[in-house]
């Protein structure tokens, strides 16, 4: 499909060693990118990227024959601890020029808001926040002397619904709102998007554990779902490479839900 794919391209994915950012860079490699996959956990990057580079990205039917796609693109694994500012000044620089950036990594810490430790609000702080604010300063140059580039904010729908227990991961994260919007005003004119998805409850394995420790609990959630199902990382990571092609180039500013009916707005 015209304007469907990223040959050549960079894309650099934050937190890509996890459900959704693992899938998010499946996807991207299926387009054609040479994705970075970034994360604390570097030998969780490795593999990851590992994986994706050796995995047949699509399956096409040409003429009735149903064949193989052979573009696909590359995958690496780096070490990225976005808590650490001069973590992301190296990483920057040994990365290059950049042409997408997913900013999916982040840091959850469930507390009641007048029992939680500030020191947690700290971390969630620089990861969650900071730390994007940080990659995309680096980044953002290279994209706007390019006159392309596509910015991705991964958030949650707690942080727009609010959620128990999560009061300040839901401030980090309802900040990337403003810092996208604010982005999008002010790079529009260097043909640079900048754009938030939010996603709902969504079949991971840090869900799962937390279903082990309370049993029913994810049973519980998915009938609450309008659609009647948790999200998978694919439903996640489709709109996220597709707001990373030219496909939606004139799609700018937003804050997408992928929720299953949770948020409507």
């Amino acid at each position: 499909m015209d304007g469907m794919r990223l040959d050549g391209r960079t894309a650099v994915v934050t937190g890509g060693a996890g459900g959704i950012g693992a899938a998010i860079c499946t996807d991207l490699v299926a387009l054609g990118a040479r994705v970075i996959v970034a994360d604390l956990d570097a030998a969780g990057a490795a593999k990851v990227a590992g994986e994706v580079a050796g995995a047949v990205p699509w399956v096409v039917d040409a003429g009735g024959v149903t064949e193989h796609a052979e573009r696909h693109g590359t995958a690496e694994g780096r070490e990225l601890d976005l808590s650490s500012p001069a973590s992301i000044t190296d990483f920057a620089r040994q990365a290059g020029h950049v042409d997408v950036v997913v900013h999916n990594a982040g840091v959850s810490v469930v507390e009641a808001f007048v029992d939680a430790d500030p020191a947690n609000w700290d971390l969630m702080w620089q990861v969650n926040l900071r730390g994007p604010m940080l990659l995309t300063k680096a980044l953002l140059p290279g994209m706007i002397a390019a006159e392309w580039g596509r910015l991705v904010f991964i958030a949650s729908d707690g942080a727009r619904a609010g959620s128990g227990g999560e009061g300040a991961y839901a401030a980090t994260k309802s900040g990337l709102f403003g810092l996208a919007k604010s982005l999008a005003r002010e790079v529009a004119k260097a043909g640079v998007t900048s754009n938030v998805v939010c996603p709902g409850p969504t079949d991971t394995p840090m869900l799962r554990r937390i279903d082990a420790e309370k049993p029913g609990l994810v049973d519980k959630i998915a009938r609450g779902i309008p659609l009647r199902r948790l999200g998978t990382p694919q439903d996640v990571s489709g709109l996220v490479a597709y707001l990373c092609t030219d496909r939606a180039a004139y799609l700018t500013g937003q804050i997408l839900s992928v929720s299953g009916g949770v948020t409507m707005q």
